[in-house]
């Protein structure tokens, strides 16, 4: 980031339907996806909570407590001091599964049977505020809620933290566990979700998106903080952005230029131009309009010789507010393994979505060079991270 200290990635870690863990969420990357929705079916939170907690916690909390737990294991288990530390995790619905259950309770058996639990479990802070509670981190402990940009919001939100010297380290992501008959139902009557239940992202028969849970968490630390420990550093923050399209509360401004404008500012704040971008991992959920929309910001900022182009959505499906930082973490294992996932479930290209360079059929293998990582959500929430190798030479003070 432009501004202040550099900022890296030291430690990553993941739940999804797919398995526990970054190898399982690589893995998903590569391989053709099963069909229909992605539940993390079996969910087993005993590894990482005692049977109290778990009853207590709402999935959404669980699924953070355990990617936190693996990104800090991935770390190194780091002992930042607790007022040097923070955490900054998204989510879009928070505790909704628990929410309908409980109405449900109270329209079948009386308002003294709703759990007195209720409420810590359905607030959105409970994730972040469980996660700062486990290890003792004393310094900021925020949640974002914008929806399904949250995860990236997060993230540099997380990042700026570090930068300027609030916090040495900061535990960031987002986390999801919104599949409730009445959401699931919401989507479905809203037209949102595929028919099919297959994502298609950029394809021309796509007809929506598939609903998943998930959460990840990466690790943030200042360089010189990960230097003196000898950390294992993945990748770096190079930037971030956000803006609103002030345009309307679900569908995306068409023409795409708020997200443009988005990815320009992550670009500025990373003190790139364009032609450093190495690959986009978009935002891409097969949404007819909003994959057309992204595919104008992307044409608009890149021309017609952008880098590639992939979308985790196909493998991952679509994670709310979990989706943008399991993205980011895609990116980070992208970097890493020097490949470049496809597009899963991308076979016919929409011609009507102009010149982009989507990665096809199988994964392409690139030198790892700064990646721009896109999230948009309802409400026209637009947010950017641009991630890039493991920095290079000596600390920048900050």
């Amino acid at each position: 980031m432009r501004a202040g200290r550099r900022v890296v990635v030291t430690g990553v870690g993941s739940v999804l339907a797919a398995g526990v863990g970054a190898g399982a969420l690589w893995r998903a990357l590569l391989e053709p996806p099963p069909p229909g929705h992605r539940p993390v079916a079996g969910w087993d939170p005993s590894p990482w909570l005692d049977r109290v907690e778990a009853r207590h916690a709402d999935r959404f909390t669980q699924f953070a407590v355990a990617a936190a737990e693996l990104a800090v294991a991935d770390a190194g288990h780091p002992r930042p001091a607790g007022r040097d530390a923070g955490v900054v995790l998204g989510t879009a619905l928070a505790g909704v599964t628990t929410l309908e259950a409980q109405v449900l309770i109270r329209a079948e058996r009386g308002g003294k049977r709703v759990s007195p639990f209720t409420v810590p479990m359905v607030m959105p802070n409970a994730a972040a505020a469980t996660v700062s509670r486990r290890f003792g981190l004393r310094g900021p402990c925020e949640t974002v809620t914008t929806a399904c940009a949250a995860g990236t919001h997060a993230i540099g939100s997380a990042a700026r933290l570090v930068a300027a010297g609030v916090c040495d380290t900061v535990l960031a992501g987002g986390t999801e566990a919104a599949m409730s008959d009445t959401v699931m139902a919401g989507f479905h009557t809203m037209r949102a979700l595929s028919a099919t239940g297959r994502a298609r992202p950029f394809d021309a028969g796509r007809d929506g998106f598939v609903v998943a849970e998930g959460a990840a968490v990466l690790v943030l630390e200042a360089w010189e903080t990960a230097l003196e420990r000898g950390a294992r550093v993945h990748a770096e923050v190079l930037g971030a952005a956000s803006t609103a399209d002030a345009h309307d509360l679900t569908a995306p401004l068409p023409d795409g230029s708020a997200a443009a404008r988005c990815v320009t500012l992550a670009l500025r704040d990373a003190g790139l131009a364009p032609a450093a971008i190495g690959q986009v991992n978009a935002h891409g959920t097969g949404t007819r309009q909003g994959d057309l929309a992204e595919a104008r910001a992307l044409t608009a900022v890149f021309g017609a010789q952008g880098p590639p182009v992939t979308s985790a959505k196909g493998a991952t499906g679509h994670a709310f507010g979990a989706s943008g930082a399991l993205e980011a973490t895609a990116v980070v294992l992208s970097l890493t393994h020097g490949l470049i996932p496809p597009v899963a479930g991308l076979v016919v290209p929409d011609p009507g979505l102009g010149p982009l360079d989507l990665v096809t059929g199988a994964p392409r293998r690139w030198t790892a060079r700064p990646a721009l990582s896109t999230s948009f959500g309802f409400g026209g929430h637009n947010g950017c991270l641009v991630l890039g190798p493991p920095p290079q030479g000596r600390c920048r003070a900050g």
